[in-house]
C-alpha cells in the first residue's frame, strides 16, 4: 500500500473522528439546552416539569437528580398546603369550640356578678359555667397534645412491663363511671403476664381516649373490651353496641378536627381520636374501626410484642 493511500485513509478516518465527535457535542449541546429550560421552569414554580433522558444520554445521572430534587419539592410544597389547610380548619375550629363558650361562659359568670339571679338560678347558672370552663380545659389540653404530636415534640418513656395488669388497672377506674351511665361491661384480658414495651401515660390515654368516645358518642348501653396475645403482637379490641357511624364518616374519624356531628350542639372537638392514633402509631401499632350503623362500632388496636 503506496503512501497517497495511507494519507487517503487516515484522513477519511479523521474526518469520520470528527463527525462523530460534532454529533456528540452537537447533541450534548442539545440535552444541556434542554436542561436549562427545566431548570428555568422549574425555578418558575412549575414542579411537575420534567427531564426527559435516554440510557446512552451524557447527562442521564443530571437529569435523574433534577428530576427528584422536583419531585421531592412538590411533595413538599403538597405537605406544606396539607399543613396550611389544617391550621386554618384549627382556627376555624377555635372560633368555635374557644370564642363561642368563652363569650357564653363570661356571660353567665357576669349574671352571676351583677346580682341579675339568685336562689336555685344562682346555682344553675354556676353549674353552667363550670361545666363550660371544663369543656374550654380539655379542648385546650387535647389542642397543645395534638400540637405537640404533630410537629413531633412529644417525649415518650417507654418500659418494659406487664401489658395485661396494665390495661387491667386502666379498666378499673371506668367501671364506676360506666355503671353511672347505665352501661353493662364485659372484659376480658388474660391472667398470664405479657410484656410489652409502652410508655404507660401514652397507653393510659389511649385507653382513655377510646372508653371516653364510647361514653360521650356511641349512645349505647353496653361496652365490651378484649385482649388477645398473638404471636407476634398483642390485640386489643373496644366495641359497643351504640348508634354506630355512616359509612360516609367512617374513613375521617381519625382525621384531625373531624366532626361526624357538625351541630354546635355537637360534644367533643375533633381531636380525641386523632390523638389516639398519633399514640398508637408511636407505639408502632395500629388502630382500625368497623361499624355498622344501629348496631355499634368496633376498635382494633394492635401493638408488637418487646423483643
Amino acid at each position: 500500500m503506496n503512501l497517497n493511500v495511507l494519507l487517503f485513509i487516515s484522513l477519511l478516518l479523521a474526518i469520520l473522528l470528527i463527525l462523530f465527535l460534532y454529533s456528540r457535542l452537537h447533541r450534548l449541546q442539545a440535552q444541556l439546552s434542554l436542561i436549562q429550560q427545566v431548570l428555568k421552569d422549574i425555578k418558575g414554580g412549575n414542579l411537575n416539569r420534567r427531564a426527559l433522558t435516554k440510557i446512552q444520554d451524557e447527562t442521564r445521572q443530571i437529569c435523574l437528580d433534577i428530576n427528584e430534587i422536583a419531585s421531592n419539592s412538590q411533595a413538599q410544597l403538597i405537605q406544606q398546603k396539607q399543613t396550611q389547610q389544617a391550621y386554618k380548619q384549627l382556627m376555624t375550629s377555635l372560633s368555635h369550640d374557644v370564642k363561642t363558650p368563652l363569650a357564653s361562659l363570661v356571660g353567665y359568670l357576669e349574671a352571676v356578678e351583677e346580682h341579675l339571679v339568685a336562689g336555685e338560678e344562682k346555682d344553675q347558672y354556676i353549674h353552667v359555667a363550670a361545666q363550660k370552663a371544663q369543656h374550654l380545659k380539655q379542648f385546650v389540653e387535647h389542642l397543645f397534645e395534638w400540637v405537640k404530636l404533630d410537629a413531633r415534640e412529644q417525649s415518650f418513656h417507654f418500659v418494659s412491663l406487664d401489658f395485661f395488669e396494665l390495661s387491667r388497672n386502666i379498666v378499673a377506674d371506668w367501671i364506676p363511671l360506666w355503671e353511672s351511665h347505665g352501661f353493662t361491661y364485659e372484659i376480658e384480658i388474660p391472667e398470664s403476664p405479657c410484656i410489652l414495651s409502652v410508655d404507660i401515660h401514652a397507653y393510659t390515654r389511649i385507653l382513655n381516649n377510646l372508653m371516653q368516645n364510647v361514653l360521650v358518642h356511641s349512645q349505647g348501653t353496653k361496652v365490651r373490651l378484649e385482649i388477645q396475645e398473638l404471636d407476634q403482637q398483642v390485640q386489643v379490641t373496644l366495641s359497643d353496641n351504640g348508634r354506630g357511624i355512616a359509612p360516609e364518616h367512617l374513613p375521617h374519624i381519625f382525621d384531625r378536627l373531624y366532626q361526624c356531628d357538625h351541630s354546635r350542639n355537637a360534644r367533643g372537638n375533633g381531636l380525641g381520636l386523632a390523638i389516639t392514633r398519633e399514640l398508637v402509631q408511636a407505639h408502632k401499632g395500629t388502630i382500625l374501626a368497623n361499624s355498622t350503623p344501629g348496631m355499634g362500632t368496633e376498635f382494633l388496636l394492635t401493638f408488637p410484642k418487646a423483643r
